[in-house]
Protein backbone atom coordinates (compact mmCIF):
# COMPACT_ATOMS: atom_id res chain seq x y z
CA UNK A 1 0.00 0.00 0.00
CA UNK A 2 1.63 3.34 -1.04
CA UNK A 3 0.18 5.30 1.21
CA UNK A 4 2.39 7.89 1.34
CA UNK A 5 3.16 8.34 -2.09
CA UNK A 6 -0.47 9.66 -2.93
CA UNK A 7 0.00 12.06 0.32
CA UNK A 8 -1.30 14.93 -2.23
CA UNK A 9 -4.39 13.72 -2.11
CA UNK A 10 -4.64 13.31 1.88
CA UNK A 11 -3.01 17.19 1.48
CA UNK A 12 -6.06 17.93 -0.67
CA UNK A 13 -9.02 16.30 1.46
CA UNK A 14 -7.97 17.71 4.61
CA UNK A 15 -7.81 21.07 3.52
CA UNK A 16 -10.94 20.95 1.35
CA UNK A 17 -12.72 20.45 5.08
CA UNK A 18 -10.72 22.70 6.71
CA UNK A 19 -11.45 25.53 4.20
CA UNK A 20 -15.25 24.93 4.49
CA UNK A 21 -15.13 24.94 7.88
CA UNK A 22 -13.45 28.45 8.04
CA UNK A 23 -15.71 29.81 6.13
CA UNK A 24 -18.77 28.89 8.07
CA UNK A 25 -17.25 29.82 11.04
CA UNK A 26 -16.49 33.60 9.45
CA UNK A 27 -19.87 33.40 7.76
CA UNK A 28 -22.04 32.31 10.71
CA UNK A 29 -19.53 32.67 13.64
CA UNK A 30 -19.27 29.98 16.75
CA UNK A 31 -22.77 29.04 18.74
CA UNK A 32 -21.06 30.04 22.14
CA UNK A 33 -23.21 28.69 24.71
CA UNK A 34 -23.73 30.35 28.23
CA UNK A 35 -20.56 28.65 29.97
CA UNK A 36 -18.34 31.48 27.55
CA UNK A 37 -21.10 34.09 26.99
CA UNK A 38 -22.93 33.90 30.07
CA UNK A 39 -26.54 34.04 30.83
CA UNK A 40 -29.44 31.53 32.03
CA UNK A 41 -30.18 27.71 31.22
CA UNK A 42 -33.62 26.17 32.30
CA UNK A 43 -34.64 23.12 31.81
CA UNK A 44 -38.10 21.52 31.61
CA UNK A 45 -39.88 18.02 31.04
CA UNK A 46 -43.45 17.61 30.28
CA UNK A 47 -45.69 14.20 30.05
CA UNK A 48 -46.95 15.61 26.50
CA UNK A 49 -44.85 16.32 23.68
CA UNK A 50 -44.32 20.17 23.62
CA UNK A 51 -42.33 22.13 20.59
CA UNK A 52 -40.47 24.75 20.87
CA UNK A 53 -42.62 27.34 19.19
CA UNK A 54 -45.37 26.70 21.94
CA UNK A 55 -43.10 27.41 24.78
CA UNK A 56 -41.78 30.86 22.48
CA UNK A 57 -45.03 31.91 22.38
CA UNK A 58 -45.01 31.26 26.33
CA UNK A 59 -41.91 33.28 26.73
CA UNK A 60 -43.24 36.28 24.20
CA UNK A 61 -46.12 36.69 26.55
CA UNK A 62 -43.68 37.37 29.52
CA UNK A 63 -41.52 39.33 27.09
CA UNK A 64 -38.20 36.94 27.18
CA UNK A 65 -38.45 35.51 23.96
CA UNK A 66 -36.64 37.86 21.93
CA UNK A 67 -32.75 37.13 23.56
CA UNK A 68 -33.87 33.24 24.43
CA UNK A 69 -32.96 29.96 22.65
CA UNK A 70 -34.87 27.03 22.52
CA UNK A 71 -34.20 23.36 21.78
CA UNK A 72 -35.81 20.15 22.25
CA UNK A 73 -34.09 17.67 24.64
CA UNK A 74 -34.80 14.19 26.10
CA UNK A 75 -34.73 13.69 29.57
CA UNK A 76 -35.21 10.62 31.73
CA UNK A 77 -37.81 9.23 29.11
CA UNK A 78 -39.93 12.42 28.68
CA UNK A 79 -40.60 15.28 26.49
CA UNK A 80 -38.56 18.10 27.42
CA UNK A 81 -36.99 21.53 26.16
CA UNK A 82 -33.94 23.70 27.56
CA UNK A 83 -34.78 27.44 27.14
CA UNK A 84 -31.24 29.62 27.02
CA UNK A 85 -31.52 33.45 27.46
CA UNK A 86 -29.48 36.73 28.49
CA UNK A 87 -28.79 36.64 32.68
CA UNK A 88 -31.94 36.57 34.08
CA UNK A 89 -33.06 37.71 37.74
CA UNK A 90 -34.85 35.26 40.05
CA UNK A 91 -37.77 37.00 39.88
CA UNK A 92 -37.65 36.70 35.98
CA UNK A 93 -36.70 33.15 36.50
CA UNK A 94 -39.99 32.50 38.53
CA UNK A 95 -41.78 34.20 35.83
CA UNK A 96 -40.84 31.81 33.33
CA UNK A 97 -41.10 29.24 35.51
CA UNK A 98 -45.14 30.10 36.77
CA UNK A 99 -45.82 30.74 32.72
CA UNK A 100 -44.84 27.27 32.06
CA UNK A 101 -46.28 25.76 34.14
CA UNK A 102 -49.85 28.06 33.88
CA UNK A 103 -49.47 26.74 30.19
CA UNK A 104 -48.77 22.81 30.46
CA UNK A 105 -49.87 20.76 33.14
CA UNK A 106 -47.20 18.17 33.43
CA UNK A 107 -44.35 20.76 33.12
CA UNK A 108 -41.35 20.19 35.70
CA UNK A 109 -38.45 22.51 35.63
CA UNK A 110 -35.50 19.96 36.56
CA UNK A 111 -32.71 22.14 36.37
CA UNK A 112 -31.46 26.29 36.04
CA UNK A 113 -28.33 27.75 35.34
CA UNK A 114 -26.67 30.99 35.62
CA UNK A 115 -23.00 31.74 34.30
CA UNK A 116 -21.96 35.59 34.63
CA UNK A 117 -19.95 37.08 31.50
CA UNK A 118 -17.04 37.65 33.29
CA UNK A 119 -16.87 33.90 33.95
CA UNK A 120 -17.89 33.57 30.84
CA UNK A 121 -14.74 35.37 29.68
CA UNK A 122 -12.50 33.30 32.52
CA UNK A 123 -13.76 30.38 30.99
CA UNK A 124 -12.90 30.69 27.18
CA UNK A 125 -9.07 32.59 28.26
CA UNK A 126 -8.80 28.87 30.24
CA UNK A 127 -9.78 27.10 27.74
CA UNK A 128 -7.14 28.39 25.22
CA UNK A 129 -4.79 28.34 27.77
CA UNK A 130 -5.43 24.60 28.56
CA UNK A 131 -4.81 24.05 24.52
CA UNK A 132 -1.62 26.09 24.56
CA UNK A 133 -0.33 23.88 27.79
CA UNK A 134 -1.31 21.09 26.45
CA UNK A 135 0.68 21.98 23.01
CA UNK A 136 3.91 22.90 24.66
CA UNK A 137 4.43 19.77 26.73
CA UNK A 138 3.57 17.67 23.89
CA UNK A 139 6.33 19.85 21.55
CA UNK A 140 8.34 19.04 24.68
CA UNK A 141 7.98 15.45 25.07
CA UNK A 142 7.99 14.57 21.58
CA UNK A 143 11.35 16.68 21.03
CA UNK A 144 13.18 15.17 23.86
CA UNK A 145 11.83 11.52 22.91
CA UNK A 146 12.70 12.28 19.25
CA UNK A 147 13.75 15.19 17.12
CA UNK A 148 11.84 18.66 16.98
CA UNK A 149 10.72 18.01 13.16
CA UNK A 150 8.42 15.07 14.85
CA UNK A 151 6.92 17.69 17.26
CA UNK A 152 6.22 20.40 14.50
CA UNK A 153 4.64 18.33 12.81
CA UNK A 154 2.48 16.54 15.47
CA UNK A 155 1.12 20.12 16.53
CA UNK A 156 0.29 20.80 13.24
CA UNK A 157 -1.53 17.41 13.03
CA UNK A 158 -3.31 18.08 16.14
CA UNK A 159 -4.17 21.88 14.97
CA UNK A 160 -5.75 20.01 11.64
CA UNK A 161 -8.16 18.15 14.13
CA UNK A 162 -8.96 20.76 16.41
CA UNK A 163 -9.89 22.72 13.28
CA UNK A 164 -11.96 19.88 11.44
CA UNK A 165 -13.55 19.69 14.81
CA UNK A 166 -14.55 23.35 15.57
CA UNK A 167 -15.30 23.61 11.29
CA UNK A 168 -17.94 20.91 11.41
CA UNK A 169 -19.57 22.19 14.61
CA UNK A 170 -19.49 25.57 12.97
CA UNK A 171 -21.23 23.74 10.17
CA UNK A 172 -24.05 22.01 11.97
CA UNK A 173 -24.31 25.09 14.04
CA UNK A 174 -23.94 23.38 17.39
CA UNK A 175 -23.28 24.99 20.30
CA UNK A 176 -19.82 25.77 21.81
CA UNK A 177 -19.50 24.84 25.37
CA UNK A 178 -17.35 23.42 28.42
CA UNK A 179 -18.09 20.15 27.51
CA UNK A 180 -16.77 20.54 24.16
CA UNK A 181 -13.75 22.12 25.59
CA UNK A 182 -13.26 18.92 27.42
CA UNK A 183 -13.76 16.93 23.75
CA UNK A 184 -10.85 18.81 22.48
CA UNK A 185 -8.57 18.07 25.51
CA UNK A 186 -9.52 14.44 24.94
CA UNK A 187 -9.37 14.64 21.17
CA UNK A 188 -5.16 16.16 21.53
CA UNK A 189 -4.85 13.03 23.96
CA UNK A 190 -5.79 10.63 21.77
CA UNK A 191 -4.51 11.68 18.19
CA UNK A 192 -0.89 12.54 20.03
CA UNK A 193 -0.70 8.77 21.33
CA UNK A 194 -1.67 7.32 17.92
CA UNK A 195 0.86 9.15 15.79
CA UNK A 196 3.39 8.53 18.27
CA UNK A 197 2.73 4.70 17.86
CA UNK A 198 3.13 5.36 14.41
CA UNK A 199 6.46 7.94 14.83
CA UNK A 200 8.41 4.99 16.99
CA UNK A 201 7.82 2.30 14.55
CA UNK A 202 8.91 5.33 11.96
CA UNK A 203 12.36 5.70 14.07
CA UNK A 204 12.59 1.61 14.08
CA UNK A 205 12.81 1.59 10.72
CA UNK A 206 15.01 4.68 9.98
CA UNK A 207 17.86 2.26 12.05
CA UNK A 208 16.57 -1.22 10.63
CA UNK A 209 16.09 0.10 6.96
CA UNK A 210 18.68 2.92 6.99
CA UNK A 211 19.53 2.19 3.40
CA UNK A 212 16.62 2.48 2.21
CA UNK A 213 14.77 6.02 1.30
CA UNK A 214 12.48 7.77 4.12
CA UNK A 215 9.67 7.49 2.34
CA UNK A 216 9.65 3.73 2.16
CA UNK A 217 10.98 3.88 5.96
CA UNK A 218 8.02 5.54 6.68
CA UNK A 219 5.18 4.63 4.64
CA UNK A 220 6.58 0.19 5.59
CA UNK A 221 6.05 1.99 9.41
CA UNK A 222 2.07 3.61 9.05
CA UNK A 223 1.01 0.00 7.23
CA UNK A 224 2.49 -2.00 10.07
CA UNK A 225 0.57 0.09 12.54
CA UNK A 226 -2.73 0.48 10.53
CA UNK A 227 -4.66 -2.42 11.40
CA UNK A 228 -4.28 -1.15 15.25
CA UNK A 229 -4.87 2.37 14.73
CA UNK A 230 -8.05 1.59 12.60
CA UNK A 231 -8.97 -1.69 14.89
CA UNK A 232 -8.73 0.85 18.16
CA UNK A 233 -10.19 3.38 16.72
CA UNK A 234 -13.44 1.62 15.34
CA UNK A 235 -13.95 0.27 18.30
CA UNK A 236 -13.69 3.81 20.30
CA UNK A 237 -16.14 5.39 17.89
CA UNK A 238 -19.00 2.61 18.04
CA UNK A 239 -19.23 3.00 21.62
CA UNK A 240 -19.13 7.13 21.34
CA UNK A 241 -22.13 6.42 19.10
CA UNK A 242 -23.70 4.02 21.25
CA UNK A 243 -23.13 6.76 24.01
CA UNK A 244 -24.56 9.42 21.53
CA UNK A 245 -27.79 8.06 20.74
CA UNK A 246 -28.28 6.39 24.37
CA UNK A 247 -26.96 8.74 27.00
CA UNK A 248 -29.18 12.02 26.78
CA UNK A 249 -28.65 15.34 25.73
CA UNK A 250 -26.63 16.69 28.26
CA UNK A 251 -23.70 14.47 27.37
CA UNK A 252 -24.74 14.58 23.55
CA UNK A 253 -22.25 18.06 22.56
CA UNK A 254 -19.60 16.21 24.71
CA UNK A 255 -19.84 12.99 22.12
CA UNK A 256 -20.35 14.71 19.49
CA UNK A 257 -17.36 16.20 19.51
CA UNK A 258 -14.96 13.22 20.13
CA UNK A 259 -16.98 11.49 17.07
CA UNK A 260 -15.45 13.98 15.03
CA UNK A 261 -12.49 14.64 16.59
CA UNK A 262 -11.36 10.85 16.96
CA UNK A 263 -12.75 10.28 13.58
CA UNK A 264 -9.95 13.46 12.10
CA UNK A 265 -7.43 12.26 14.74
CA UNK A 266 -7.30 9.01 12.84
CA UNK A 267 -7.37 10.34 9.72
CA UNK A 268 -4.34 12.64 10.43
CA UNK A 269 -2.19 10.11 12.19
CA UNK A 270 -2.13 7.57 9.20
CA UNK A 271 -2.91 10.62 6.06
CA UNK A 272 -1.35 13.79 7.54
CA UNK A 273 1.23 13.26 10.08
CA UNK A 274 3.84 10.72 8.46
CA UNK A 275 3.09 12.38 4.92
CA UNK A 276 4.03 15.81 6.05
CA UNK A 277 7.15 13.96 7.62
CA UNK A 278 8.56 13.11 4.41
CA UNK A 279 7.52 16.09 2.63
CA UNK A 280 9.93 18.14 5.32
CA UNK A 281 12.11 15.34 4.53
CA UNK A 282 12.40 16.16 1.03
CA UNK A 283 12.95 19.71 1.61
CA UNK A 284 15.44 19.25 3.69
CA UNK A 285 17.36 16.71 1.32
CA UNK A 286 17.07 19.40 -1.74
Amino acid sequence: MDILGKRKIWYTISLTVIVIGLLFLLINGLNLGIDFNGGTLMEFSFEENVSTEEVRGVLEKIEIAADSKIQQAETAGEHGVIIRAKTLESEEIVAVDNAIRDEFESAEMLRTEMVGPTIGRELRVNALLAMLAASIAIVAYISFRFEFRFAAVSIITLMHDVLITVGIFAILGREINTPFVAAILTIIGYSINDTIVIFDRIRENMKMMHKVPFIKQANTAVVDTLPRSINTSITTLITILAIYFFGGASIQTFMLALFIGMFAGTYSSIFVASPLLVTWQEKISK
